[in-house]
């Protein structure tokens, strides 16, 4: 299997003795030798590296380098989160430790590291994708966002982290001042979109824990890419809509007939666009099929997803138009903003 990481880029280097001398007073029973650090490659957000002492595996989770938006990237809560969903969810990573900042200048926790298979805009070399397999996929999509749905989240410490009441009011009241806060260039549209959100704001009567960045490219797959063994990228877990978690994984479910600047994003359009991967509306029909809900209303969830996505990627290009980040990848994300809101609006007039 094709290594899923790279050597550290430069400035987002680790500080391997500190790391090594904080993980073995925390976790007695490491084997002996000396713990080697990579980064994995994936990932526009936080930053994420591959632990090793001798046999022993792990992953380290931080925030991005520089200031980042308030309340975003926060490593405890996803720690905590990860400890009340993993016995209840097998592909969520088991998380081992939380550190503050006192560590190595920011928080971090380490977690399980799995081993699998990522797909995001090509098959592994010597997979020839079929029609077959790419249904498999679509439908085990599918059928991973409805069991995580249907956990008892009041089995869970959840209930005292989370306030499902008002939770899509809260959403698009929230990610609308995140836009404010890290707006570069006027949009056209933009303003039209918001009002459109708070006028037609919908909820649906039942919370669930929602992962709220439920994607093909946070997924990992075995070998016969049959079974779903990991799904990562916790940070916005909590306990609200279901629907809202269904709009969002929908906004990253690109399908042969989308716009290129929305299939592309940016870069090459990910394998869902491929012959055999369901389209949006198979995607969400078979969820309906499955969890009972009624998606009457998924106009408006959809909507709010690709503002929603909009603004993650604003906050990024925020950052990187202040000098806070280099990375080259995000120069023009801008582009990419304005069309997510254009087909945000799009969604909204075609079926509302």
């Amino acid at each position: 299997m094709a290594s899923d990481t790279i050597p550290i880029r430069q400035g987002e280097e680790l500080d391997t003795e500190v790391i090594e001398k904080y993980l073995r007073e925390q976790l007695p029973n490491l084997p002996e030798g000396n713990l080697t650090i990579d980064q994995f490659s994936f990932g526009k957000s936080n930053l994420t590296y591959e632990l090793k002492i001798g046999e022993w595996e792990a992953v380290l989770r931080r925030p991005p380098l520089g200031p980042v938006a308030p309340k975003a990237h926060d490593m405890e809560r996803e720690y905590k989160i990860l400890k009340e969903i993993s016995p209840h969810f097998a592909a969520a990573p088991k998380p081992y430790l939380f550190a503050n900042e006192n560590v190595i200048g920011s928080p971090f926790f380490v977690m399980e590291r799995k081993r699998g298979i990522v797909l995001d805009t090509d098959f592994p070399e010597g997979v020839t994708p079929t029609n077959e397999m790419c249904r498999s996929l679509s439908e085990t999509m599918v059928d991973h966002l409805v069991e995580l749905h249907s956990i008892d989240y009041t089995k869970t410490r959840l209930t005292e982290m989370t306030k499902p009441e008002g939770f899509m009011e809260r959403q698009v009241i929230g990610w609308i001042r995140r836009y404010e806060r890290a707006e570069t260039d006027v949009v056209e549209g933009v303003e039209h979109l918001k009002q459109w959100m708070l006028k037609n704001v919908s909820e649906s009567s039942t919370p669930a824990i929602i992962h709220y960045d439920y994607k093909l490219n946070n997924s990992m797959f075995n070998e016969n890419l049959t079974e779903m063994v990991g799904l990562f990228d916790w940070e916005m877990t909590t306990v609200g809509d279901p629907l809202a978690d269904l709009g969002v994984a929908m906004s990253y479910w690109i399908q042969p007939d989308d716009p290129d600047l929305l299939k592309r994003g940016m870069g090459k359009p990910p394998v869902t666009v491929l012959p055999g991967f369901m389209n949006r509306d198979e995607f969400m029909e078979r969820y309906a099929k499955k969890s009972g809900w009624d998606l009457a209303n998924m106009n408006f969830y959809q909507t709010f997803a690709y503002f929603k996505l909009a603004v993650i990627c604003q906050q990024i290009y925020y950052r990187w138009k202040k000098g806070q980040t280099k990375d080259s990848r995000f120069a023009h994300l801008d582009s990419f903003v304005s069309s997510l809101i254009q087909y945000a609006l799009y969604t909204a007039e075609k079926k509302g």
